[in-house]
């Protein structure tokens, strides 16, 4: 077993998943040219920095490096890709409080 839990060597088995499920694999594969989309109403580079930021809230490794070096190859620079991230840690940090008064909600009720 690899020391890491994410290697870049298990992107081998996405071949194996396309063979065993082709339909929802090119369906899922397809979902990435929303993202490379050059005539959306948002912008390039603001569609890689999007896709950054979701991924970091999704922790996707492969979908973090991608996205970045997609974001940099279309003007994106690094204090975009910083500020991104940190949006995304402020919305995440959002979704715990307000899942916290949730939580304050339930107790109330039991």
């Amino acid at each position: 077993m690899s020391e890491h839990y994410h290697d870049p060597a298990d992107l081998r088995f996405l071949k194996e998943m396309g063979k065993a499920a082709p339909a929802e694999f090119n369906a899922w594969l397809n979902l990435d040219n929303i993202v490379k989309r050059e005539d959306g109403a948002v912008p390039r580079k603001y569609r890689e920095l999007i896709a950054l930021a979701v991924a970091f809230t999704t922790q996707c490794p492969y979908c973090i490096e991608v996205h970045t070096k997609a974001a940099k190859a279309v003007g994106a620079t690094r204090e975009e890709i910083t500020e991104s991230a940190l949006i995304a840690a402020a919305l995440r940090a959002g979704g715990a409080a307000t899942h916290g008064a949730m939580a304050l909600k339930f107790y109330d009720q039991a």
